[in-house]
This record gives C-alpha cells, sequence and structure tokens, in this order.
C-alpha cells in the first residue's frame, strides 16, 4: 500500500498508484490468531496483548492510508467472525466477499468500465456507485481484469 504520511512525510506524494488489501479487522485478528499460535507457537493472551499494544498504530498509520488509496480490496466473511478469540477455523476466500472500492478520480483516471467489470466476474455486482462486491475467491481474478491495464498504462506513460 505505502499511503502512509506523518510529520515531515509523505510517502503516498509519490506513489503513482495506491492499492490497499485488507481484510476486515475481525477476519485480520482471525488470522494473526491463527498464524502467531501455529508458526510461533505464541499464547492467546500474548497474542491478545499484542494486538491492543498495536491498536493505536493501527488506528493513526495504518486506516488513514485507505482513504489514500486509488483502489481498495476489503474481504468481508460470509460467516461469522464476530468473536475472532474463538474462531477456529480462518474463513476461506468462497467464504468471503471482497468489496472493490475506487476513490473518487480513480475510475476515470485509470479508465475504469464497471460495466466490463460485471460482464467479467460472474455474480458480481455494485453496491454503490464507486463499489463492486466480488466472490472472495475471484479476488485474484478481479485485481488482474483491474490492475493489469493500469500497469501497462502506466509503462506506455513512462516510455513516451
Amino acid at each position: 500500500m505505502g499511503g502512509v504520511e506523518g510529520d515531515g512525510y509523505n510517502v503516498a506524494s509519490y506513489a503513482d498508484l495506491l492499492v490497499g488489501v485488507v481484510p476486515i479487522t475481525n477476519l485480520e485478528w482471525i488470522q494473526k490468531i491463527h498464524r502467531d499460535n501455529a508458526e510461533r507457537g505464541y499464547s492467546a493472551e500474548t497474542i491478545v496483548d499484542t494486538i491492543l499494544r498495536r491498536m493505536p498504530d493501527y488506528i493513526n498509520h495504518i486506516c488513514p492510508q485507505f482513504s489514500k488509496t486509488d483502489i481498495n480490496f476489503q474481504r468481508i466473511p460470509t460467516i461469522d467472525t464476530s468473536n475472532p478469540f474463538i474462531c477456529r477455523n480462518i474463513p476461506t476466500p468462497d467464504e468471503s466477499f471482497v468489496i472493490i472500492h475506487f476513490r473518487k478520480g480513480a475510475r476515470e483516471k485509470w479508465g475504469i468500465d464497471f460495466q466490463y467489470l460485471l460482464g467479467m466476474i460472474n455474480d458480481s455486482f455494485m453496491s454503490s456507485p464507486t463499489s463492486i462486491v466480488v466472490n472472495g475467491g475471484k479476488m485474484g481474478f478481479a485485481m488482474e481484469l483491474i490492475l493489469t491495464p493500469i500497469i501497462h498504462k502506466m509503462i506506455e506513460e513512462k516510455n513516451k
């Protein structure tokens, strides 16, 4: 993503394209709990302490970056994740939707054609004038459809 800004620095101003990929908070915590327990052997208490300790950074530095991105891909589970501390399994992509949000002006800047995307991605739909919803299992395909032409356009402009 790289859209961080702060006192004396603005990384976002140097990026040609900012893309955010983020699960909702409870899903992010479920993934962290499973990873830190399975791969690092951390106890549930240690993991919760880490999450709580990092919360100010998440709120003050991570979340604001998503308001600067041109395109956000946000994964939303369609199964109950209301208590991430007791979830036994990480929801699979097919148990999720992905909301693809385009910042105001990004659609025009990058030539995003919503009707084309809706036709190419089965079962996708518009949830707002700036957002498309796709099945989570189609996130990679959606990224390819959206980002490939943008990257080609960026390369062409650089070569001019």
